[in-house]
């Protein structure tokens, strides 16, 4: 009971060259199940070479995925894989091409930092609010 080329390549496996992109993604641990990548595909969030990609978009090495979420991811195949294996493997699968995140605005000193989910800030603290945003 082999399978011949022919099946394995309708399958998607390594040896037809191309994988479907969410089990790559998947498989290179960009999603946490193969669900949450699909889900990911149908809504619009991954780009394969700058085009929406359908769950089943085929994916080969030195293709550009684009991964929007917090912040977009942008990683290019250098490997096939279709299960998911080690975090060490992984990252040798793919070559990480996103920029790194912008530098976070730092807060003045003596403006208020409220932890969230506090409660309703003090009337001191409103009025330093309302002097920070210049009202």
């Amino acid at each position: 009971m082999g399978t011949t080329q022919a099946s394995t390549a309708a399958r998607g496996t390594p040896a037809a060259g191309k994988v479907r992109v969410d089990a790559w993604c998947w498989a290179v641990r960009m999603f946490s199940t193969r669900t949450a990548a699909a889900t990911a595909c149908r809504a619009g969030h991954v780009r394969v070479n700058g085009d929406r990609a359908k769950p089943a978009t085929l994916v080969a090495p030195g293709d550009e995925v684009r991964i929007r979420g917090e912040h977009e991811r942008i990683v290019v195949v250098q490997r096939l894989l279709v299960k998911r294996v080690s975090a060490t493997l992984a990252a040798e699968a793919f070559v990480d091409r996103t920029p790194p995140p912008p530098p976070k605005a730092e807060i003045p000193a003596g403006v208020a930092v409220r932890d969230r989910g506090a409660g309703r800030p003090t009337k001191r603290e409103r009025r330093e609010i309302d002097r920070f945003r210049g009202r």
